[in-house]
């Protein structure tokens, strides 16, 4: 998966050259009332999920008389852009669906209200790790209030590993074991990966991505891990095609058995047992592969702009839409788990019935208490495409791990500027 795109849409887009910090009000959250019109804009929600936003709006209209919640669904083919558009024109929505990487920039030009000065009081109804990816690093405060979260186990191929000599129950746990393994499949023909590594799998190897002001993932750890990744390039166990820009073809690669391992998440088991049937008889789970013990996180939240004539309601509509017991309704529905500190606790993610599905929801539903958003919000996608780049010069040779580091990090950083 990209980042980001397991529910709502597209990778974030370049902010540089962005008017931001154009118009924005001086409203105060806390000397309003929760009365009158606001506009909510989701990420392509529309029209699976109508019932579920229709019934979120109708019952917080219910409970506070005299408001009214005008909702607009964005496509996802675009919608960063006119984020940032609406951003430059100072008429963003009164409350909007964003990822932690767009909530940045609009934080850092000061056109989002800070919740840790206008709800002092919300930060413990949430996960700490979830709460935290709204802050600005190194500055505090809270931009957006957590919504959906996701996360997911490793999905390997058992019938693979059990023809190149390998014991389909021992899956790799961290990256050393990931190459021991990696090696012993290339020698039977197979790849083991369909994909480079992202700017996150950085941070499950352990490598520092960022300090203070600039992007540090050239560190020698960093070079350690492209080495490691050259390795297995070298031997035949990446495929090709994992070279290539905005390359998404690894969950189907993983889907024709041609290669034996791939990231994904609890709901992938039911396009297994439906789409690949001889995969699904095989399909072993584990747990993320990290040398940090803790998995990766994806996220999206809703951020309340300074612009909006009516930050009381805008605020009122944000929390409750993010309570507990909205967003365990919404985990659901969409596959994706709760943000709050309570929604966890619900049985459905903490009691297995016997199935793979509900195993690995369970299994999912744990990790993501300690999961860490290893993407650093400063972390564009101008960046993302650059750091491809460089990985795919250093897995061909034209440059060694190191300079390809080099250069990645110098571009990420001219690019922050």
């Amino acid at each position: 998966m990209k980042r980001r795109t397991f529910l709502a849409g597209l990778a974030a887009v370049p902010v540089a050259g962005c008017g931001l910090s154009g118009t924005s009000s001086t409203n105060t959250a806390t000397n309003g009332q929760v009365t009158g019109e606001i506009t909510f804009q989701t990420w392509s929600l529309k029209p699976k999920y109508t019932d579920y936003v229709n019934g979120v709006i109708d019952a917080f209209q219910k409970q506070h008389q005299g408001t009214t919640v005008k909702w607009v669904d964005q496509p996802a083919d675009g919608y960063l852009q006119k984020v940032m558009a609406d951003a430059s024109a100072g008429s963003l929505p009164d409350v909007i669906n964003v990822p932690p990487d767009l909530s940045f920039p609009l934080a850092k030009a000061g056109q989002l209200v800070d919740l840790n000065e206008s709800l002092k009081d919300a930060k413990p109804e949430y996960l700490d790790n979830a709460w935290q990816a709204f802050e600005i690093p190194g500055k505090g405060g809270c931009y957006g209030f957590p919504w959906y979260l996701n996360t997911g186990p490793i999905f390997y191929n058992k019938a693979l590993f059990t023809q190149a000599g390998l014991d389909p129950e021992k899956p790799p746990k961290d990256f050393r074991e990931l190459e021991t393994t990696a090696l012993k499949l290339a020698e039977k023909k197979v790849a083991i990966l369909g994909q480079t590594p992202s700017i996150a799998d950085f941070g499950l190897y352990g490598v520092k991505l960022f300090d203070s002001d600039k992007f540090t993932f050239n560190e020698p750890k960093g070079v350690e891990f492209v080495e490691f990744y050259k390795r297995m390039y070298d031997a035949g166990a990446l495929i090709p095609e994992a070279l290539t820009q905005n390359y998404t073809g690894a969950g189907a690669k993983f889907m024709a058995q041609q290669t034996a391992m791939n990231p994904g998440s609890a709901y992938d088991l039911g396009k297994f047992k439906t789409d690949a049937p001889s995969l699904y008889a095989n399909v072993g789970i584990t747990t993320p592969i990290t040398n940090t013990g803790s998995a990766n996180m994806f996220l999206h939240g809703m951020s309340v702009p300074k612009s909006s004539k009516n930050q009381a309601t805008a605020l009122a509509f944000g929390r409750f839409a993010t309570n507990a017991e909205n967003q365990v309704k919404f985990a659901k529905l969409a596959s994706i788990f709760p943000s709050t500190s309570k929604g966890g606790d619900d049985p459905y993610f903490t009691t297995e019935d016997g199935t793979d599905e509900a195993r690995v929801r369970v299994a999912a539903a744990k990790q993501l208490k300690t999961a860490v958003n290893y993407t650093p919000v400063q972390f564009s996608d101008q960046m993302r495409e650059a750091l491809l780049q460089q990985l795919a010069d250093a897995m061909l040779g034209k440059k060694s791990p190191k300079q390809a580091l080099d250069d990645a990090v110098a571009e990420c950083n001219r690019l922050l500027k």
